[in-house]
């Protein structure tokens, strides 16, 4: 990756759990195009390869890990494997998760268990791991990707709420301890709204229609850009898309309302209309079979951009419009 003066910059050094698939698959590719060594971690091998060779068409390196998540000495053999691979770690991006969509009561105990592990207990690891090496060095970037379900708890998805919540408080742990040591190690989150991703056609489900996101609904490269975006700028969280902002606000603010409101909406607005098939691939406890890349079924609902975004990595533009509409609006009033 060329510099301004014309050399050649080192290459970053990046780990994206979850990498094979959705949000982690569009991540690498939008790091690819940087020209970053990533290491891809997930579950499924064949996958993983697929995306090590996009990766390598868009010109980056790409190293190949397996891992379950769950697996705390997996987690740190992975990250063992990259450094000696691809060098020292620059950022460690936290994207892995599971879900199972379905009311709490109709949730076993080891499903609970299964989504916690992966999605909480997956991260935790993956952040210990790459404290262990970034604070001897006294650099690098922690990415949590996260949700707007991190602040507003949904229904039908209880794990998967639960455990973005408890991220929140670990992160927030994580980052005061950081502080106190006056490290320059940083730790920064990166809310999400509702993507178009192969989650809703493998998460398990014991609902009678298809699972959905709730729209408006936005492509994974959205996530990524904001996901890459954070990993060069020091922001403490980056909230992706409107709907994410306003969730998050709207909980803040009138908490019950949101709840009433989620009451009445929540349940069919996370079902399509067509009924689960017979043969709906679940993804809990084993990886999925087939090249399912960064999309799910949506495409044809599914925004590309996203103007909030654009506001939220531009502050300084937006900063310098809002005061040149309010120099052009003053002047318009002395001129009358």
């Amino acid at each position: 990756m060329p510099s301004r003066n014309g050399s050649r910059a080192p290459r970053r050094v990046v780990v994206v759990t979850g990498a094979s698939a959705g949000v982690g698959r569009a991540t690498v590719e939008e790091l690819a195009r940087e020209g970053c060594a990533i290491a891809l971690l997930a579950r499924g091998r064949e996958r993983l390869e697929r995306a090590a060779a996009e990766v390598e068409r868009l010109g980056g390196v790409a190293l190949v890990l397996p891992v379950d998540v769950a697996d705390e000495d997996a987690v740190e053999a992975a990250a063992d494997a990259a450094e000696e691979r691809l060098g020292p770690i620059d950022v460690w991006i936290n994207n892995a998760m599971a879900t199972v969509f379905a009311p709490t009561l109709a949730i076993t105990p080891a499903e609970f268990r299964r989504a916690t592990e992966v999605t909480y207990l997956g991260s935790v690891w993956g952040t210990r791991a790459a404290l262990r090496r970034m604070r001897p060095r006294d650099r690098g970037v922690i990415v949590q990707v996260g949700s707007a379900l991190a602040y507003r708890g949904i229904p039908l998805q209880g794990p998967y709420c639960g455990a973005k919540h408890a991220l929140e408080g670990f992160l927030d742990a994580v980052r005061t301890e950081l502080l106190h040591e006056r490290s320059r190690v940083r730790v920064t989150r990166v809310q999400l709204p509702a993507l178009n991703t192969p989650q809703f056609s493998w998460g398990r489900s014991r609902m009678p229609r298809q699972p959905q996101p709730v729209p408006p609904i936005f492509q994974p490269e959205v996530a990524a850009r904001a996901i890459v975006w954070a990993s060069h700028h020091p922001r403490r969280e980056l909230q992706v898309g409107w709907p994410t902002v306003k969730a998050i606000a709207g909980d803040k603010l009138a908490p019950g309302l949101a709840d009433h409101f989620l009451a009445r909406n929540g349940v069919d607005a996370q079902q399509s209309d067509a009924p689960v098939p017979p043969d709906r691939p679940d993804n809990l406890f084993e990886p999925g079979t087939g090249d399912w890349g960064a999309h799910g079924a949506f495409d044809d609902r599914a925004r590309d951009r996203s103007l909030e975004l654009w506001a939220a990595t531009h502050r300084g533009w937006v900063a310098l419009g809002l005061a040149g509409a309010a120099l052009a609006a003053t002047l318009a009033r002395r001129a009358r």
